[in-house]
């Protein structure tokens, strides 16, 4: 652990009286870039997350952010974790953290959500849909986050970024992406829909009830922001237009069988609860895959120069190969 167990014990022990027992300190795994740990005592559960150590971008690794977003969403029908507070104070585990309550749930990083019948699978995806609904038809501003972002001109401005990306960190000739880039820019649509956006939604960030298939939380909030709605809805669409072994896609399944609804149902169950009236077209897919694609290469790229945490994500190059190719296929 690259911090004092006693100093964050004896600070939880003044920000939370009453805490009793012994201190157990867990680290989660999985894809979290800001290290997430469970937090116990013998009478509260806890989940403690902070930013990674070391330099960083000036707005990467945004805890505060992440706190001030669950923080704001509590009671507007939106399922977040009960946030406790934010501690900027580096003495107590190094960086900044937030603290918020733990919750009993399922989270499920396979999109054919293993162990659960056709049925139960087709009532959470339903479930999936209802609650990114909900969290696009959140008065923003009512909820105090009317500056979280620059409503406007989202696409313009994720396109280009991520466009500018690829030419600073590209090591290589991809048609698809050349391609995509000169596509794009042409046939942004009009429309200047505005909400909160997650940023990843997909369903290996919802936590489902232990036993009924509903969403009791949505997860790491590291990339939200204001902007436009169907970027969202795009992005959790892509599991429809991806292959088993492309990061964890349904195309190819026999989804009747599974009781995983067809894209066409399942934006069909969003467009009913969302009250902003766009629809996605083609445009909102393939920036969704062109921006996943170059999300994988930056982490190919810093592979590369040795500074990316997992091991394997050099072979990430070859799924940012893989969604550009399924953007291309699309236009």
């Amino acid at each position: 652990m690259s911090f004092d167990l006693d100093r964050l014990d004896a600070f939880m022990r003044r920000a939370l009286p009453g805490l009793a027992g012994r201190m157990l300190l867990e680290p989660i795994s999985g894809g979290q870039s800001n290290p997430t740990f469970f937090v116990t005592y013998d009478n509260r559960r806890l989940v403690l997350r902070k930013q990674p150590a070391g330099e960083l971008l000036p707005s990467a690794h945004a805890v505060d952010r992440e706190h001030r977003i669950i923080s704001a969403l509590k009671g507007s029908g939106v399922p977040v974790p009960p946030a406790l507070f934010y501690c900027d104070d580096r003495t107590v585990v190094g960086t900044p953290f937030y603290l918020m309550e733990r919750l009993d749930g399922r989270i499920f990083h396979d999109c054919t959500l293993p162990g659960v019948s056709p049925q139960e699978r087709s009532a959470m995806y339903a479930a999936m849909a209802r609650t990114l609904a909900a969290l696009h038809n959140v008065d923003f501003a009512g909820v105090g986050l009317g500056d979280y972002g620059r409503p406007g001109n989202y696409f313009i401005r994720q396109v280009s970024r991520w466009s500018r990306q690829w030419a600073e960190i590209r090591t290589r000739d991809d048609a698809d992406v050349d391609r995509l880039i000169a596509w794009l820019p042409q046939h942004i649509p009009s429309d200047e829909a505005t909400s909160i956006v997650h940023g990843d939604y997909r369903i290996g960030n919802l936590m489902f009830h232990p036993t009924e298939p509903r969403v009791v939380a949505l997860l790491d909030w590291e990339l939200s922001t204001l902007g436009h709605p169907l970027a969202d809805l795009a992005h959790s669409a892509m599991a429809w237009v991806s292959a088993p072994n492309e990061y964890g896609g349904i195309r190819g399944l026999d989804l009747p069988m599974l009781g995983i609804p067809s894209l066409e149902s399942n934006l069909a169950a969003y467009d009913g609860e969302a009250r902003h009236g766009v629809r996605l077209d083609t445009f909102h897919m393939v920036f969704a895959l062109f921006r996943w694609s170059m999300i994988f290469e930056g982490i190919a790229a810093r592979a590369r120069i040795g500074t990316a945490n997992a091991a394997d994500a050099a072979a990430t190059e070859g799924l940012a190969a893989a969604f550009a190719s399924r953007a291309a296929e699309l236009i």
